[in-house]
């Protein structure tokens, strides 16, 4: 049997507050060449002149080293833990985990970057801010090897607030849950910010359909589901969402969204779940091997 490959605490640490930060100020290229190649097609002139700012904005943003976005975001965590991997806490913190670890990298990040702090400690009573951003929203798959996978996505709250999640009878059609998707963007409207990233969960249960959806914000725009029955619904839903002409910013134009991403699990037999996570132009993630 191999080794178990450890990884010091405060390694994960580092790693955490360099992604959100990165995250804060680098918008992904995959986002900035989708939105060129919306600038490309858009007929609306007021649209071209947004999508024209957007990419001075993460021109910006990446030169002058300041957030992409003022609302920094919710830090979402996914985590891809080897089996065959171990992290060794501080010698005076005996008990501290990952978990640990990624909460104290959010933290430090987001005051290192200088990242607003958005995140309250209970939401009815009295939602008083944490001041440190955290507790983050961690993920965590454990997986083959010695690797330890650390994506990092701030999601603002403007796009998550529109996100939805619908439980449709077994025997709905794909015509039907593709009007409960666009209509779902569509009331989005301008409030969530876009041109929009849309993940699509469809399967799984209550809380993994949703899990999907979120997932699914993170693959490379210009990609496809590789069957083709969802491929061909992700270009559909794509067509028919831009078609509806709010454009960006909802003001009008050919290009409310630059991706449809579905992502799929099996399902009951009774079931069918579908989830929409709505993603604004400013998607921010990235990721590291350790």
């Amino acid at each position: 049997m191999s080794r178990m490959r450890t990884i010091a605490f405060q390694k994960i640490v580092n790693a955490v507050a360099d992604l959100c930060i990165r995250a804060a100020y680098e918008l992904p290229q995959d986002v900035q060449d989708a939105v060129r190649k919306a600038l490309q097609v858009e007929s609306h002139p007021g649209a071209r002149k947004i999508l024209e700012q957007l990419l001075d904005n993460a021109r910006l943003a990446s030169e002058q080293r300041i957030p992409l976005c003022q609302d920094t975001g919710l830090t979402v965590v996914f985590v891809e833990l080897g089996r065959e991997v171990l992290v060794r806490p501080p010698k005076d913190r005996p008990n501290l985990t990952l978990i640990d670890a990624i909460q104290e990298g959010t933290a430090r990040g987001y005051e290192e970057g200088f990242l607003r702090k958005s995140i309250v400690a209970e939401p009815l009573y009295q939602r008083l801010n944490t001041q440190t951003n955290t507790p983050a929203v961690v993920h965590v798959s454990i997986v083959r090897g010695k690797r330890l996978g650390l994506t990092v996505m701030l999601k603002g709250g403007g796009c998550e607030n529109k996100s939805r999640f619908n439980m449709f009878n077994p025997t709905e059609t794909r015509q039907n849950v593709s009007r409960w998707i666009v209509e779902t963007v569509k009331n989005a409207g301008a409030n969530a910010c876009p041109p929009f990233v849309v993940g699509v969960g469809l399967g799984g249960d209550f809380e993994s359909c949703c899990l999907l959806s979120k997932k699914a914000l993170l693959r490379q725009i210009g990609t496809f589901h590789p069957l083709p029955f969802y491929a061909d619904m992700e270009k559909d839903l794509l067509l028919q969402i831009n078609a509806a002409g709010s454009g960006p910013q909802g003001l009008g134009g050919d290009t409310a969204a630059l991706a449809v991403h579905i992502e799929t699990a099996p399902c009951h037999i009774a079931s069918l779940p579908a989830a929409v996570n709505i993603e604004c132009h400013s998607h921010r993630h990235k990721s590291m091997e350790l």
